[in-house]
């Protein structure tokens, strides 16, 4: 790959402030060079925040995103910002956790997503939102999400 391969990016290697919200987000794709070569790629943002959309406070979630590419990888600082725009954004849990996903399906395209949204409790309840797009690709290694069940506080 060559410098070219990846000139029409506009937010790596250059000052980019958190998009307002997640729709106007852009997410970013680059070549993926191992193309035809199944692998796993793993996101893990341990401190995801958005705002409940009743009460406007925040709500605070572990999330970790599997996907085997096709032809594209998600540039990860545009993931980054991406995944940031939800800190002033007001949606249910499913909601976000569900809209993640199916926003990288539709800029990546890629062979195999799934998500864990392991929320931590509101009112002492924990919700955890689980979204794939298929059954896992055959001979590909799909490690755990490798976040535990919330335990509180024993």
């Amino acid at each position: 790959m060559t410098a070219e391969t990846y000139a029409g990016l506009t937010q790596l290697g250059h000052a980019s402030p958190r998009p307002a919200s997640p729709d106007e987000a852009i997410l970013e794709a680059v070549p993926n060079p191992q193309a035809g070569h199944p692998y796993l790629v793993r996101f893990t943002c341990p401190e995801f925040t958005s705002l409940c959309p009743v009460t406007g406070q925040p709500d605070f979630a572990h999330l970790v995103i599997d996907y085997v590419p096709d032809r594209l990888l998600v540039e990860s600082k545009s993931l980054k910002l991406y995944l940031h725009a939800f800190r002033g954004h007001a949606g249910f849990h499913e909601a976000c956790t569900v809209g993640i996903a199916r926003r990288l399906v539709e800029v990546l395209a890629p062979v195999w997503l799934r998500i864990g949204g392991y929320w931590y409790p509101r009112g002492g309840i924990p919700i955890d939102v689980f979204y794939q797009t298929g059954p896992a690709p055959e001979g590909v290694w799909l490690p755990d999400q490798g976040v535990p069940p919330y335990r509180g506080r024993g």
